[in-house]
């Protein structure tokens, strides 16, 4: 497979593994791929595109990644934050 092949067939695989209510299916696709190939596709993201997936990535190989998330946003919505100025002031 060619690098570009390779880059190309990332929606698809996005398209068919989303389910009508846009969950993923617990699908295994094997892909020989290189390190470097996927690196230097990393680094061809554009910003927001590449911030997404390093998150998407964090959170699938982390649980408590994804359990630090839930309890921040339990945090906020129960009103326990402070602005940046309460944490930092000096």
């Amino acid at each position: 497979m060619t690098d570009s092949a390779f880059f190309n067939i990332i929606p698809v695989i996005k398209n068919v593994l989303k389910t009508p209510g846009g969950s993923m299916h617990t699908n295994t696709i094997k892909v020989d791929l290189k390190p470097e190939i996927l690196i230097q596709a990393v680094m061809n993201m554009k910003k927001k595109q590449r911030e997404a997936f390093l998150e998407d990535l964090l959170a699938s190989t982390s649980p408590d990644y994804l359990k630090s998330i839930k309890e921040a946003r339990d945090d906020y919505k129960a009103g326990r934050i402070k602005t940046h100025d309460e944490v930092f002031e000096e």
